[in-house]
């Protein structure tokens, strides 16, 4: 085989300039846009009071002092099994929506969706519908053109300075931040952090567009094992669109289908796809092809439906003349039942282990070098750090306190009192001395088990570490 007959492995991207389309999806995306936008924007600028010590941001990932903020709940490095609970409730949450409604949320609310979809629709505001930009970008550069390029390209700097911009907030005070930012006295990291998440989204929305869900996306090749042939998805029903108007079959005496081979359906998708050559890797279920059709059916006096949700499970009825199951009866079925069963057991343990959490803590760590001392009257001491962290937003006095052997005393360092005063939601490590006086149980000679209690002064809560005392037979 010659070179030129080798076979390209790699498809060059034919440019998408997607149609301007209306109907009840069209109408549903700029809804959800306009929501979770909203939501991005707003919430870093939404205040919380949560007292005098602490910042007032609703939502603040405070990275410096290790702690994030959710309006009135807060969650210590400690705590990130909370996180960990989120993420796991948004994969049964991706998992249950693919399983009954397919690709719903690449489809609707993914951001790479909502962010393509915005820069999309500036550059038809700019360029023009889909007719003039595939004019634009086949003419040879001109005035006109390299206008309405810098233009488009400066609107969309402008979005993703402002996506990137707003990330930021949510690890400072906002308004701080942005009197910062405007006045050139952030950290150098704030302004990196923009400058990478601009380009990001400029590049991902608008430039590299449904390349990003083919080729980066890993959710289109694991769908697959969430779908079945009851998931409801987006379909072309062939059997009632075929033949075409202009197929080989019509053109040979065939009575047409309804299907009159318009494009509509392919001219308006993001994606570039023809839905009517079925189920295809690309289609992130948007619904624009259905407005599309609908559409043209309308005013060729067809029913509407010819591209619509349904379930593949309803085709053999449908082919037959007959009508297809309720939506309720696709949607509820053993997998989905599962995973909303799972989704509810994970998100009800977040909210009871929320709920317990005790509002003090303690760790201790024993100190090894040595892991005993012998004083001069022969008391045997032993070192421990213990770290303590007060979860109340006022500071507070705890007694530290030890059970176990009656024999053994305990003593803070720096201070001849058994208590210390920690700040208001702070950790303090603290150096605790435990002894067992000359002529204690001989069972002190070895290891002795213990446990250090630590007591709210002010309202009497306790918690308690378990750690163990080492005498002179212990390294034996």
């Amino acid at each position: 085989m010659s070179q030129s007959e080798t076979p390209q492995l790699y498809a060059a991207r034919e440019p998408v300039f997607p149609r301007k389309v209306s109907g009840f999806f069209r109408s549903m995306k700029w809804q959800i846009m306009v929501v979770t936008l909203g939501i991005y924007y707003i919430t870093p600028w939404i205040r919380w009071d949560r007292g005098p010590d602490l910042p007032d941001q609703a939502v603040l990932l405070d990275m410096a002092g290790r702690r994030f903020f959710f309006f009135w709940i807060d969650i210590w490095p400690h705590e990130f099994y909370f996180v960990a609970g989120l993420l796991i409730m948004a994969g049964l949450g991706l998992f249950l929506f693919t399983s009954a409604l397919g690709r719903v949320w690449c489809g609707y609310a993914c951001p790479q969706t909502v962010w393509t979809d915005l820069f999309i629709a500036t550059e038809r505001w700019i360029e023009g519908d889909r007719n003039a930009r595939v004019r634009l970008w086949k003419q040879k550069w001109d005035l006109r053109k390299i206008r309405l390029r810098l233009t488009k390209a400066v609107v969309w700097a402008l979005i993703g300075l402002a996506t990137g911009g707003a990330w930021v907030f949510y690890f400072a005070d906002a308004p701080t931040l942005a009197v910062d930012l405007v006045t050139g006295q952030a950290h150098p990291i704030a302004y990196t952090t923009i400058a990478i998440l601009t380009f990001t989204t400029v590049f991902m929305g608008g430039i590299a567009r449904e390349q990003v869900c083919i080729y980066a996306c890993p959710w289109p090749r694991i769908q697959a094992a969430m779908m079945d042939e009851d998931t409801i998805t987006i379909g072309y029903r062939d059997w009632r669109g075929e033949p075409r108007k202009h197929s080989a079959e019509v053109k040979a005496g065939a009575e047409m289908g309804d299907c009159i081979d318009c494009m509509a359906c392919v001219n308006v998708c993001p994606m570039g796809i023809d839905i009517r050559k079925g189920q295809q890797l690309e289609c992130i279920t948007c619904g624009l092809c259905i407005d599309a059709c609908d559409d043209i059916m309308a005013k060729i006096g067809k029913p509407r439906g010819l591209i619509d949700y349904y379930a593949l499970r309803d085709e053999a009825e449908e082919r037959a003349g007959g009508h297809p199951k309720k939506i309720w009866k696709h949607v509820f079925r053993p997998r989905t039942i599962l995973y909303t069963s799972l989704w509810t057991l994970v998100g009800a343990a977040l909210i009871v282990a929320l709920f317990i959490r005790p509002e003090i803590d303690l760790t201790v760590a024993p100190v090894r070098n040595p892991i005993f001392t012998t004083m001069s009257d022969g008391t045997i001491r032993n070192t421990y750090d213990i770290r303590l962290r007060n979860k109340h937003g006022d500071a507070r006095p705890f007694r530290v306190t030890v059970s176990g052997d009656p024999a053994l005393r305990v003593q803070l360092e720096g201070t001849i009192y058994d208590s210390v005063e920690i700040p208001a939601n702070e950790a303090l490590r603290q150096r605790v001395y435990v002894s067992a006086p000359p002529g204690s149980d001989p069972a002190l000679l070895a290891r002795t088990d213990f446990r250090f209690w630590i007591t709210d002064l002010t309202n009497n809560d306790r918690a308690f570490a378990e750690t163990h005392f080492n005498g002179r037979e212990a390294d034996r």
